[in-house]
């Protein structure tokens, strides 16, 4: 069988830093966002064209920016929602995107992740939107009520707080159901029931967790891919709980460096890209057993994991890749930034015979 290719279709120089990338939906821009030199915050949008880049819309932010999401705007506005490195969160219209049509004072630190969930017809609910921050804490926004969030999460009592790197919500398949994890510097992964208020799940992977991401948002929880430092990711099997043993997981190695990104193709998500410290790009296939739960001799029921077998991978530059994004609409079509301040499009070919 014919190995899937990674290729770089076609790269640009940018003159900030890049902490993020998204595809517009339904279009062939992109939008990059990041920090000049000067502390102001930059916003690109950039366009396929006959082989090349075409810069379509450039706006400066007052504040740098660090993530962004689509995920809970509708489709036909496509707003992109950022947060900076002083705690604001915004939504803006890229169309107009010297004003937001949303600005809330989020948290008192850098918002470091965001996500979106129920907008681009993705997901059942309420259009919200998570932010995790340096302060510690993680908080879901409605951006149809102002000003402040519909959900705080704190640490416990007496729980020191750390780092929120990344945010990501799943089990988004009905009106009731809604979940959310969090990644934190000290390799915590916590998920909330947004249902019961309530921490259903919580391990620790023993890095500081970089990415996180269900492999679909609107389905019944499958599986929670986890990035971290020292080169490892996490894949755990959300289909069977155990009251004491959590979901079960299994866990690879990749670049030989840390592993920023991990991300599922949106077309097939049995497939995923995880990016590295290193500059390369890696495909998986996730592969299932043939049982993904036993019993144990006292009658409970435990999850039985999988295994990541790799596909493909590529060195495209000496510098780390730390923001990656499929294309939702045109399978293998992919974008990424790292910190050489170079945005890059890559096609990955072959995919649908993997």
């Amino acid at each position: 069988m014919d190995k899937p290719q990674i290729l770089v279709y076609v790269e640009k120089s940018l003159n900030y830093n890049a902490f993020d990338v998204k595809w517009i939906p339904r279009s062939a821009k992109f939008v990059t966002i990041g920090s000049h030199a000067r502390g102001t915050g930059a916003l690109q949008v950039h366009e396929m064209c006959e082989g090349s880049l075409k810069l379509v819309h450039n706006a400066e932010r007052p504040k740098a920016l660090k993530c962004g999401t689509f995920g809970a705007s509708a489709l036909e506005d496509r707003h992109l929602a950022v947060g900076d490195f002083e705690g604001k969160m915004e939504i803006i219209d890229l169309a107009a995107a010297e004003t937001p049509v949303y600005s809330v004072k989020a948290h008192e630190e850098i918002i470091n992740a965001i996500d979106g969930v129920a907008g681009l017809n993705i997901g059942k609910g309420a259009p919200e939107i998570a932010t995790g921050s340096r302060d510690g804490l993680v908080k879901v926004w409605d951006p149809r009520q102002r000003d402040r969030p519909v959900v705080t999460i704190e640490p416990k009592e007496g729980e020191q707080k750390r780092d929120c790197w990344s945010v990501a919500f799943g089990n988004s398949h009905s009106m009731e159901e809604r979940a959310l994890c969090a990644g934190f510097d000290n390799g915590d992964v916590k998920m909330f029931d947004l249902r019961t208020m309530e921490v259903k799940w919580e391990t620790n992977v023993k890095n500081g967790v970089c990415s996180l991401e269900f492999d679909r948002k609107d389905i019944d929880m499958n599986k929670l891919l986890a990035t971290t430092l020292e080169s490892k990711f996490h894949i755990y099997d959300l289909r069977t709980f155990h009251e004491e043993k959590g979901f079960a997981g299994m866990m690879d190695k990749g670049h030989k460096s840390t592993i920023w990104c991990g991300r599922h193709l949106p077309q097939d998500r049995e497939i995923f890209v995880t990016t590295g410290g290193n500059g390369s790009l890696m495909l998986w296939k996730y592969s299932y057993p043939s049982a993904r739960s036993k019993k144990l001799s006292d009658g409970s029921e435990v999850g039985v994991a999988g295994e990541a077998k790799p596909l493909q991978n590529a060195t495209i530059t000496d510098q780390p890749i730390t923001s990656f994004d499929w294309s939702p609409d045109k399978m293998g079509l992919s974008v990424c930034t790292g910190l050489d301040q170079t945005v890059r499009v890559v096609i990955m070919t072959k995919l649908n015979i993997v």
